[in-house]
This record gives structure tokens, C-alpha cells and sequence, in this order.
């Protein structure tokens, strides 16, 4: 029998008690310790069957059980010190507050995923959890950060398989009353909400949720609100659902409903405008839009609110294949504008903006990227390697320039620390380390810890690991349909004295999770060496829509069903936040094997270093600038000549090699035994501990640690992209947007007037028959720069060695000065330079406009080169 209406009851908790409500709804809790404890407290059991859901344990208690905890005097007093300890954090200075009156007052950061915490399921992968991560640690650091984005009403799928292996997905709908959030209202207590026109009259309504991440205030946009149709309605009704038209209106409701969002926040909080817009990947590209489209409603013309609206905008991209960028036909996004999403701003001038105008570009696509790209006056990727992959990527945008030149630096990720870090070992780190929190910059005095008791903590975790996969296993099973009485052997699955390997991440196929199987037969007599066995675990999601994705993970699964084999190597389906706090802390080696250099970063090896496991992974994302030879392995790649199943033969071999011979052998102490062996008989039994191993893992803490935190990377995008990002957006709307109107009233001259600069003539003066290192030549460049002047432009001697194509590598820059006006707009510049090196040594000069409202010379993808 169904109800034929549901309303949401809430808790009502006595007064000594009422700070529950708020602890439990700042989602602080999720990452703070003595929090989680008193939660835990309350109903040990429940918590764990409410699956450690703060609000969800408040709503199962009755009237009589909340009286009942409101007398208990000891209680009481705990909340009132945790709602104490709560209020400090929220409104006391930290780090951010000591950089002065030059840094944004306000910083809006905007994701379309965020992985928080698993009571809040609105992320599927990497790119959410790095969002959740950038908000804890922005939170800790006293960074005045605002998150949007969108609520889904089923998040992402939860995964299960069938009888056969098969990946099935589910979509369990959310109920907003029942999670950690808190509907935005205007002052007569109707919900707020911001609406977009949408083609053929309808519209589209979204209500604002408000998520608190410590002292990150998180807005979320849900669509399934009274006064829209069906069809809009569901536009927020999944996580990545849906495609075409669906996917356009999810971004337009994120990039433009998310600015119109943070200006209802604004009016009804009182929060400072930020001075800082930070698009997280493509997705949320239309935001710069929208911002466009308020300046231009306030009298600005297009080049000039484009030029307000790029100073200080941030782009981070994600992705380092093109597969992973959104695409729109161009006629599908005109659908949409024409419309009136943004009556001031020309359709033709938006299409511009992601029109891939480039050599091998589509003219009929709209590329969010590529529109991130140009509506942003700084971009980053996400690890150095990255950062070079997105220089090449992008480089059509900037034609004539080197690929190093392309103006896209790199933020290397990390993660939130006391989020990840098990709570076994943040406590080592009290007490033995001297240090009131995890995120320590003083790891290195782990190397004071015995071995013998980061050994042991080492196999606490590895034990609370295998007693999660029991369970998940054996519920994994009876989802596949097998009965109680055909699951006994799951009890006994995995072995908490043998070398646990952990792989777990998205399941494209770039990520190979089947490179393990490539030669089956090994991988079994890896898996039950009689004397140095390993033991795997693995969890993934498949996209719905991915069925190549799919098949891997069923070929694997039906690898893990073996009865052979299958109390050594286990698959865990719905892989998310939940699984992953006991997995990473469980495994003594992370392993990685993507294509190099398909992987952005991959963060999860970072979050089992900060748990004292090492890394086995091919040089890619962040394992390529981070690995020190001490800290895990290396795997090798493939020489790009060979076939791919030539490269994953390779791999897989030398992955087989690694674990057969140097991994095992130092984990199970096979060094130290043959070391006392040779000593002769008289030598004492070999010490049980891998001291060879816990010096690894010493290292990996106190060098990683510090290195891998999202404080590390917070701080970075503050120093190296927020501030200059303010610096250049206050400059650019200061006197009523005068820099701003000036840098749009250059641009515009200079690219009108670009096509006739040239550089007519090079001579080099001072060149001897046989030139020497420190020799100087003197350069003189005549060079027309029609209706431009010297000071519009940057002229450059740019010299190197000379690969055998006349390609310059490893080059150094000359600026040349002004030294004569020729007339009739030619002007003479001058300088030397000086030869550094011997071998082949070649120079070029180019022209490159210069403004001192540009953040770097490459910015408008202009340069004249000689020759």
C-alpha cells in the first residue's frame, strides 16, 4: 500500500543537547575525529547501520531516547565542548588571514561533482573528490572560498553484478530533508531561486541548497522544483545522466545558474562578491557567460566585459585526452542562447568562444575547454606532467608559438589529509611525532618511530582491511544471488600476514584494470607463491554508457571467482568514499597502470602514501615528478613504436617482474634472511621485521606527506593563481572599469593592425669565422609594425641549440631595444646575446604585442617570427 503523501519530520532536540543539530550539519565532522566519536557514542550500533551518518542517527531516535541523552550530564558537557571547539574553528584567524588586505576577500570555486563525504553522494570519480578535498582544505586554511554547484537527485549510480559479472547500476533517489543541508530562503521564508529562459517559452527554476564544509559554504542547484515541467525537473536528476541536450542544460544551470546563485547568496548573507572565479574543468564554462553578460547590462561593450571578466578567472582542466572534454554541436548551443540566457551578449560572440578555430578543430562543435580556456586569463593543469600534456593539447590556440610557451602552468593535487589519513595513524602522529593534527610539515620525525611498531600498526590496518572485505564481499555475492550457505569460504578470504596489493579508480579504458591479466597463469603464481604470496584488492565503476569499460570488469571478476584463487584476489563493487577510507590505509602497495601520459594526476596513490603505503605505478600524473627511487617503483613504459598489444605485453612483464623480485622479496624480508643466511650458521634467526621495507615507508611519510596535502595544493592555487587573479581583477574594474576598457580598446587595435607586423630583416654583427662560449653577438632586427608603436609590442632574440630540423631547443630569451624610428612605420631594435654552450647554436626573432594588463606575452596568441 502506497502513502498518497510523505513530508519529512524533523528532530527536534532538547535544549542541553541542541548543538547536535549543528555538528551534525556542518560536514566538519567528516574529517574531524572527536566529532565522529561522540556521534559514535550516541548509538554504536546504529552508526555503524546508518553507515556513520550523523543527521540520519539524530532522526532515528525517539522523543524518550533524546530526553534520555539530554540528562546525561557527561554528554552534555561533551557536546557543548565540541560545539565550543566547533565556534573556534569557524571564526578564529588562520593561515589565510595572515596574508593581508591584497588577498580575495572572496573566492568562488565551481565543480560539477563534489565528494565530501559518503552521506552526501554527488561525485563519481576523481575530479569530485579532488573538488571535496579543495573545500576541506580551503575550510582549515581560512581560505573564504564559495562552492557551487548542482544537486543530483540520484547522485551517481551505486553498483552491483549480476550472476555472470555483469556490472548492473541503480539510481536511489535522494531526499534533500534527509541530508546534511539547508534550503536558502528569502527573508519571507520562500525558498530562493534563480531562473533561465529556455527555447520555445519554458523556463527553467532552480532552489539553492546550502551544504556547510567547515567554513566553506557549498550552494547546490536543484532543478526538481514546483513551477517547472518534467522535462526540467530532471535536469539535475543524475550525475553525468543523460547526453545532448540533457548535459547542455546541466551546464548551463551550473556555469549561469551557479553566478545568479552566489548574487542571491550575496544579498541574503551579506558574503563579499568574489573577487575570484575558479572554473574547475569545463563543465561550469558558462559561468564566464553570465558574468559577461552583467557587466555588459552595466554598459559594457563585449571586448571590454570580456576582458573585465577574464582577469580574474582561474581554469584548472582535468583531462589530458580530448575524448574527455564536453562537446556541443554549435547549432544545438545558438538553440539555447538565442533564447535569451544572455540578451546583452551576441550569440555569434559566444559560439566564438568555444569554436574550435584551430587545425584539426571541428567547426560544427562548441568546446567547453576550449571556451574555459578563453574566458580565463590563467589556466593550470593538475600535475607537472599534465601541465605539459595541456600545453600540447591546447596548443592550436596559440598558433606560432613553442608548445613550453603555451600559457597553461600546472597546480599539482593533492589530498585533505585529515580525511584520508586513518585515524591510527594521526594518532601515531600525536604521540609519537609531537603533533596536535595530521597535517604535519614535520613528518620527518617518523624515522624516531620503532620499526617494530609501524610494523605492527601496519598490520592493524591490513586486518581492518580484510575484515571490510569479508563482509562487502560476502553481501557482493548475495546481490549476485548466491545463498548463505555457499558464501563459507568468504570468511576466510584474504590473509593478514600476506602483501595486500589495492587497486581502485574509474574503469576507463586508458586505466587498464585488466593489465594484471594479461598472462593469467603468472599472476597465479604470484598470487599463491608458497613462500611470498600477494593478495589483491580491486573496486571500480564503469561509466553506464561504457561497455568496453563493462567487459573488463566482468573478465576480471570471472579472474576473481577461481576458486583457485579467489581468497587472493577479491573485486568489491560500489566503490566509493566509504570503502575507500579502510582501503587505503589496508593496502601495503597502491598500484597504477595507465597509458602514460593519460593519467591528469591520480590522486589515489597519494591518499595511500599519507597511510604509509608505497606506490607501484608507471611514471605518470603525479607518481612521474614525485617518485624518488625510495618511496615504491617505478614501472616502465613501452617505447612508443611498438603495437598496443606489443605495450601492454611489455608492461604487464615488467609489472610481473617488480612484484616477483623486488616488491614481495622486500615486504616478506627476503633480503634480510638471504643477508643472515650467508652469515653461516651461528647467525641469529632473521629478524621478523622488513626493516628494508619500514625504511620505505619512513621515507614515504616524511617526504610525501607534506608534499601530496591539499593544504600544500590550496596554498599553491592561493599564492600562484588567486592573488594575481584579484590583483588583475581589482585593477581591471577600478575608476568605472578603466583598465579594463583600455586593455579591450588595445587588443582590438592590435588585432586589426597584427597582420601587417613583420619582421623584414635580421643581421648578426660581431660573429668570427669560429665563435667560442662567451663570445657576444650583437642582433639588429628591422621590423614593421605598421599602425602599431614600439611600446605595443615585445621584440625577442630567441636563441638555443639547433636540432638537425633547424628547431630550436633549450632556448634563453634576449629582449631588443629600441634604437632607431626608420620612418613610415619601421623601427630598429638591438641587443646581444651571448653563446653559452658549444655545438650547434642558432637564433630567430619574433614580435610579440605586450600590454601590462596581460598575464603573459603568449595571452592573445599573437606573434610575428622572421623568416
Amino acid at each position: 500500500m502506497k502513502a498518497i503523501r510523505r513530508f519529512t519530520v524533523r528532530t527536534v532536540l532538547p535544549p542541553s543537547i541542541a548543538p547536535l543539530a549543528r555538528l551534525a550539519r556542518n560536514l566538519r565532522w567528516s574529517w574531524h575525529r572527536p566529532t565522529q566519536q561522540l556521534f559514535e557514542s550516541l548509538d554504536p550500533a546504529a552508526w555503524q547501520e546508518l553507515h556513520r551518518d550523523p543527521v540520519a542517527l539524530l532522526g532515528s531516535f525517539t522523543r524518550e531516547r533524546l530526553q534520555n541523552l539530554a540528562a546525561d550530564a557527561t554528554l552534555v558537557k561533551q557536546v557543548r565542548a565540541l560545539d565550543a571547539d566547533l565556534e573556534r574553528y569557524l571564526s578564529e584567524d588562520r593561515w589565510y588571514q595572515s596574508l593581508g588586505p591584497d588577498a580575495p576577500q572572496s573566492v568562488a570555486y565551481f565543480s560539477p561533482e563534489y565528494g565530501i563525504s559518503a552521506v552526501l553522494p554527488q561525485y563519481s570519480g576523481g575530479l569530485g573528490i579532488l573538488a571535496g578535498d579543495h573545500l576541506k582544505a580551503a575550510s582549515d586554511l581560512g581560505v573564504p572560498l564559495v562552492g557551487v554547484g548542482l544537486l543530483y537527485a540520484a547522485g551517481y549510480f551505486k553498483q552491483s553484478l549480476s550472476r555472470d559479472a555483469w556490472q548492473q547500476e541503480t539510481y536511489p533517489v535522494l531526499d534533500p530533508d534527509d541530508l546534511p543541508l539547508t534550503l536558502l530562503r528569502e527573508e519571507d521564508g520562500s525558498p530562493a531561486q534563480i531562473v533561465l529562459p529556455l527555447p520555445n517559452g519554458r523556463k527553467l527554476l532552480a532552489r539553492i541548497w546550502r551544504a556547510d564544509v567547515g567554513r566553506v559554504p557549498l550552494l547546490l542547484l536543484d532543478s526538481n522544483v514546483p513551477g517547472n515541467d518534467e522535462a526540467a525537473r530532471a535536469i539535475t536528476d543524475r550525475l553525468y545522466g543523460g547526453g545532448g541536450d540533457h548535459r547542455l542544460q546541466q551546464e548551463l544551470l551550473l556555469g549561469m545558474g551557479g553566478v545568479k546563485a552566489l548574487r542571491i547568496f550575496e544579498r541574503l548573507t551579506g558574503a563579499p562578491r568574489p573577487e575570484v572565479f575558479h572554473t574547475n574543468e569545463g563543465h561550469a564554462g558558462f559561468l564566464g557567460i553570465e558574468r559577461i553578460q552583467e557587466l555588459m547590462s552595466a554598459g559594457l561593450s563585449w571586448n571590454e566585459a570580456l576582458a573585465a571578466g577574464r582577469a580574474n578567472t582561474v581554469f584548472t582542466t582535468h583531462t589530458p585526452v580530448p575524448a574527455g572534454i564536453d562537446r556541443f554541436d554549435v547549432l544545438q548551443v545558438a538553440h539555447f542562447f538565442r533564447a535569451g540566457l544572455a540578451p546583452d551578449v551576441p550569440t555569434d560572440q559566444v559560439l566564438a568562444l568555444g569554436e574550435e578555430s584551430y587545425e584539426g578543430g571541428d567547426p560544427t562543435k562548441f568546446n567547453m575547454a576550449v571556451m574555459g580556456l578563453r574566458l580565463a586569463q590563467r589556466a593550470n593543469g593538475v600535475a607537472k606532467l599534465h601541465g605539459v600534456v595541456s600545453r600540447g593539447m591546447f596548443s592550436g590556440l596559440w598558433p606560432g608559438f613553442d608548445t613550453e610557451e603555451v600559457p597553461i602552468t600546472s597546480v599539482t593535487n593533492g589530498v585533505h589529509v585529515p580525511t584520508w589519513v586513518d585515524h591510527r595513524i594521526a594518532e601515531l602522529a600525536r604521540e609519537k611525532l609531537g603533533r596536535e593534527t595530521v597535517e604535519a610539515r614535520r613528518w620527518d620525525k617518523v624515522y624516531e618511530v620503532g620499526d617494530a611498531e609501524i610494523w605492527g600498526l601496519r598490520r592493524q590496518l591490513r586486518s581492518n582491511l580484510i575484515e571490510d572485505v569479508r563482509r562487502r564481499l560476502k553481501a557482493s555475492w548475495m546481490k549476485r544471488g548466491a545463498s548463505d550457505a555457499e558464501l563459507a569460504w568468504t570468511a576466510s578470504v584474504l590473509d593478514p600476514d600476506v602483501l595486500t596489493i589495492g587497486f581502485a579508480r574509474r574503469v576507463p579504458t586508458y586505466k587498464r584494470l585488466t593489465l594484471m591479466l594479461r598472462d593469467p597463469a603468472r599472476l597465479k603464481a604470484l598470487l599463491l607463491h608458497p613462500e611470498r604470496p600477494i593478495q589483491l584488492v580491486i573496486a571500480g565503476k564503469s561509466h553506464p554508457a561504457d561497455e568496453q569499460g563493462k567487459r573488463m570488469i566482468q573478465d576480471l571478476v570471472r579472474f576473481t571467482d577461481d576458486p583457485e584463487v579467489r581468497h587472493r584476489i577479491v573485486f568489491l563493487p560500489n566503490y566509493d568514499i566509504a570503502m575507500a577510507r579502510t582501503l587505503f590505509p589496508g593496502c601495503d602497495v597502491w598500484l597504477n597502470n595507465p597509458l602514460r601520459p593519460l593519467e591528469a594526476c591520480g590522486t589515489s596513490g597519494m591518499k595511500a602514501a599519507i597511510n604509509g603505503g608505497l606506490n607501484l605505478s608507471v611514471l605518470d600524473g603525479w607518481w612521474d615528478e614525485m617518485y624518488d627511487g625510495d618511496n615504491g617503483w617505478a614501472i616502465p613504459s613501452a617505447s612508443a613504436n611498438v603495437t598496443p598489444d606489443e605495450r601492454d605485453n611489455i608492461e604487464a612483464a615488467a609489472l610481473y617482474d617488480l612484484l616477483e623480485h623486488h616488491v614481495a622479496p622486500r615486504f616478506y624480508g627476503s633480503e634480510q634472511s638471504d643477508a643472515a643466511g650467508a652469515a653461516g650458521p651461528s647467525a641469529p634467526s632473521p629478524d621478523p621485521v622488513p626493516h628494508q621495507w619500514i625504511a620505505m615507508i619512513k621515507h614515504t611519510l616524511a617526504t610525501l606527506g607534506p608534499a601530496v596535502s591539499a593544504e600544500r595544493m590550496v596554498r599553491d592555487y592561493v599564492e600562484r593563481l588567486y592573488r594575481p587573479a584579484s590583483a588583475s581583477g581589482r585593477t581591471a574594474r577600478a575608476e568605472h572599469f578603466k583598465a579594463a576598457r583600455e586593455l579591450a580598446a588595445w587588443t582590438a587595435r592590435v588585432r586589426q593592425s597584427w597582420p601587417e607586423v613583420v619582421v623584414e630583416h635580421v643581421d648578426s654583427l660581431d660573429v668570427t669565422d669560429e665563435p667560442q662560449i662567451g663570445d657576444r653577438v650583437r642582433i639588429n632586427a628591422y621590423v614593421r609594425l605598421a599602425e602599431l608603436t614600439p611600446e605595443d609590442v615585445a621584440v625577442q632574440a630567441v636563441h638555443g641549440q639547433v636540432a638537425e630540423n633547424d628547431e630550436l631547443d633549450q632556448i634563453s630569451l634576449c629582449e631588443l631595444e629600441l634604437e632607431e624610428d626608420l620612418g613610415d612605420g619601421r623601427f630598429l631594435f638591438s641587443g646581444a646575446v651571448t653563446i653559452d654552450h658549444s655545438g650547434s647554436f642558432g637564433y630567430t626573432v619574433r614580435v610579440l604585442p605586450r600590454h601590462q594588463h596581460l598575464a603573459t606575452d603568449a595571452e592573445l596568441g599573437l606573434v610575428a617570427n622572421a623568416g
